[in-house]
């Protein structure tokens, strides 16, 4: 079967709608039109019901959704192999949410050098989004992201028990004065939460939704924020921010996400780098790890 198929398949059932795949796939509608209806005389039975609303899945399309999403997923696990470097046994692609790469990808890069160079890595940045699709679809081994939905094929893992705290370069001044305020868009749980506890805070100067950037502006420039606790860390330690003392903290866990049949030999010794990445760089490793059966003891 044409592995496009499959693609435009698993596009309909993630967006619900013929359109949008369309516009994902960069084809015409007609083109997605014409791929499910060859996939359908394949398979012997009709796989979605279109309505005004979009497209959904019938009985035998959510039989199929596991089915596709495994002939993708081994399909580009076979690229992988035959890309794979020389003197390299296997290729791992690790993708990464924007605000949880800093500095949990780059010790991981670190470890894989060390304690797997038989492996070629590559290390990719994109939303929570974006890379749970190219989990689906096996262009990315692991994921690492902040709220994972389960999907059917998928494992997660608790990564990271992380929180976020406000802190600020100067606890003389006032920190929730939105003059003097960064607000870091951490995801939409965060800014309910924040917009629940600090109502008076919705209209901010500054804001910025890569961490990172926040932080280096805010010790450049003063001012108050919330972010990652152990990010932050060493600055509280040597007296650049400071905790303000009385305020809510958020958490913020770190998931590690793959396909339920990864190639454990590829996948185990980048979660075993993750797992000592997450401990290192003073992060607080989860006390619970395993979730929905996973890989590896």
């Amino acid at each position: 079967m044409d592995i496009t198929l499959a693609r435009t398949f698993l596009e309909i059932a993630a967006h619900g709608s013929f359109a949008a795949a369309a516009d994902r796939l960069h084809v015409t509608q007609t083109a997605v039109g014409a791929r499910v209806r060859t996939l359908e005389e394949l398979v012997g039975s009709a796989l979605f019901v279109r309505n005004k609303a979009g497209a959904t899945l019938t009985v035998a399309g959510e039989k199929f959704l596991p089915f596709a999403s495994t002939l993708v997923q081994v399909w580009e696990r076979a690229r992988h192999e035959l890309a794979v470097p020389s003197g390299r046994r296997g290729v791992i692609v690790v993708g990464c949410e924007v605000s949880l790469w800093d500095p949990l990808l780059l010790a991981w890069l670190q470890y894989m050098q060390k304690h797997a160079p038989d492996l070629a890595v590559r290390a990719e940045v994109s939303s929570s989004k974006e890379l749970l699709e190219h989990i689906s679809n096996g262009t990315v081994d692991i994921a690492i992201v902040y709220a994972p939905h389960q999907r059917p094929g998928l494992r997660i893992e608790l990564l990271i028990e992380e929180k976020l705290v406000l802190v600020t370069t100067d606890p003389a001044s006032e920190p929730l004065d939105p003059a003097r305020y960064v607000y870091v868009d951490w995801g939409p749980e965060f800014s309910k939460q924040h917009a629940l506890a600090f109502p008076d805070l919705a209209g901010v100067g500054v804001s910025a939704n890569l961490g990172p950037l926040a932080r280096e502006y805010l010790l450049a420039s003063g001012g108050a924020g919330y972010f990652r606790l152990d990010v932050v860390r060493k600055h509280l330690d040597d007296g650049r921010l400071h905790r303000v003392p009385g305020t809510p903290e958020f958490l913020y866990p770190a998931y590690a996400v793959y396909a339920q049949h990864a190639d454990a030999k590829i996948v185990l010794p980048a979660l075993e780098g993750l797992r000592h990445a997450a401990a290192s760089d003073g992060h607080r490793p989860a006390r619970t790890r395993r979730i929905h059966g996973l890989l590896g003891p």
